[in-house]
């Protein structure tokens, strides 16, 4: 099959909502062969609700109408795009494109305004903060009260870390806001996690986390770094592993040259990734319902390191858990 069809059909129906024909690289879009779909309900071929289909069905005109679905027949969630066409005699044609299939391995979309939108939620999340604050000192609070303060204080500081990572993510490297830091130094690695660490110390204080090294080779070169960007990742990255450690825990990360640079390997507990869900790890809120966020911290992370000639790497170790790799260049 030509590869360009691969992820697009073209089918049709009747009244009674079953697929008369089918077309093209039904593997590619349904996971399954056409003489599987054919003769079946609309609905079941698309991996949809029987509300939806009756609305795309009801929805189709001879222009065609675009719809976007949401396809859960089975496995991961997919989007596809469908064109619907209104035929005559009551006769409904549709052409399927896989866009998560199509989109799989493109490049992440520059979102600059990103970077804009964080700068100007600025002011009224520091007022909010700040408001916090000052009704924290009174005296004579309640320890309800109290407790709630502090659950409001430590949301607050996840709410900044999510905007300042949605801006770092959509920062364009060459062409990103003045006021976003660009400008890189020579740092060791150890420093620069010890750093990350100290952005969430209460986080990790509350948890009773600390950090452990263990450096296989010595004396290893300082890398080449923006340690801001670096940092606020990092952060979010430790921050994600520690919840998922009993508390008093170490968060155990190892050392080692890797050519004229470095590279830091975190171990956390396992994520339980499937090998097919692999590639949504790095894609923003890809696995965010059932990971707890991850998804869109290791998004950043991995642009992040992309961005400074690096690379950063999930694996499940099945004696170790999660490893994270990061490999800075010297």
């Amino acid at each position: 099959m030509d590869p360009l069809r691969r992820d697009l059909v073209t089918l049709a129906w009747g009244p009674g909502l079953l697929v008369s024909s089918l077309e093209g690289g039904a593997e590619g879009v349904f996971g399954r062969p056409a003489s599987e779909l054919v003769g079946r309900p609309l609905a079941e071929v698309l991996g949809v609700s029987d509300a939806a289909a009756r609305a795309l069905h009801l929805g189709a005109a001879p222009a065609g109408v675009v719809k976007h679905l949401t396809s859960k027949r089975g496995g991961d969630p997919v989007c596809l795009r469908a064109t619907t066409f209104l035929l005559e005699s009551d006769l409904r044609s549709a052409s399927v494109l896989n866009l998560t299939a199509l989109l799989d391995g493109v490049p992440p979309f520059h979102l600059s305004w990103l970077s804009d939108f964080r700068l100007s939620s600025r002011n009224p999340l520091s007022s909010v903060q700040i408001a916090v604050q000052t009704v924290a000192r009174n005296p004579d609070l309640s320890d309800r009260d109290k407790r709630r303060l502090t659950v409001a204080n430590r949301e607050l500081r996840t709410l900044d870390r999510m905007l300042w990572l949605l801006a770092e993510y959509g920062r364009d490297p060459e062409y990103g806001p003045d006021w976003l830091p660009r400008a890189t130094e020579l740092i060791s690695v150890r420093s620069l996690l010890q750093e990350a660490a100290s952005w969430v110390e209460p986080e990790l204080a509350e948890r009773q986390v600390e950090l452990a090294f263990w450096e296989e080779d010595h004396d290893l070169p300082a890398v080449t770094a923006n340690p801001y960007g670096l940092r606020l990742a990092l952060s979010q990255l430790l921050l994600n592993v520690a919840h998922r450690l009993d508390p008093g825990t170490q968060i155990g990360i190892t050392l080692r040259r890797s050519g004229r640079g470095a590279q830091a390997v975190i171990r956390g507990p396992s994520l339980g990734v499937r090998p097919d869900e692999q590639r949504m790890l790095y894609e923003p809120f890809g696995l965010y319902q059932r990971r707890g966020g991850d998804g869109f911290s290791l998004a950043v992370l991995r642009r992040v390191m992309l961005n400074h000639g690096g690379q950063f790497v999930v694996e499940e170790d099945g004696s170790q858990g999660t490893l994270y790799t990061l490999t800075f260049v010297g």
